[in-house]
């Protein structure tokens, strides 16, 4: 804002992701079974599930809508969107196992390094095509 010397709070954590979603069923199951993300809490058109800590005591979640049916209006049409892909941070340790883990449930599982920030990276579909990436510090990447 021209004038303002204010300057925003700083950010420090990821509060929320939130997703609108067609079969809040199919989409809990993924995001529970296959993620591995625990279930915080179930309404009828929401899912709520635990992320991590996050900062003085806002768990960081992932929140589904369900908008099957539904107009929203405050809601930008999908193709109107900007989302790329949701990451989530695993172990080092785990990234292997993970990887064929997810193999093993016939997903196809695309892989990545990326070397300027030493980052181990695979990723997956979703029942609704979201990209899901899980992640993790890798020193030997170059």
């Amino acid at each position: 804002m021209a004038g303002s010397e204010k300057q925003p709070a700083r950010v420090r954590a990821l509060a929320e992701i939130a997703l609108r979603v067609r079969d809040l069923d199919v989409m809990q199951q993924f995001y529970s079974d296959v993620i591995g993300l625990p279930l915080m809490k179930r309404f009828p058109n929401a899912a709520f599930f635990r992320i991590a800590d996050g900062f003085e005591g806002h768990t960081q979640v992932l929140a589904l809508f369900d908008r099957s049916g539904r107009a929203d209006d405050h809601a930008p049409a999908a193709a109107q969107t900007s989302v790329d892909h949701l990451a989530f941070a695993i172990s080092k340790s785990d990234y292997n196992a993970e990887l064929d883990r997810l193999r093993s449930l016939g997903l196809t599982v695309t892989t990545a390094e990326h070397a300027w920030v030493r980052w181990r990276s695979m990723y997956v579909n979703d029942p609704e095509g979201n990209t899901v990436e899980l992640v993790c510090y890798d020193e030997t990447v170059e």
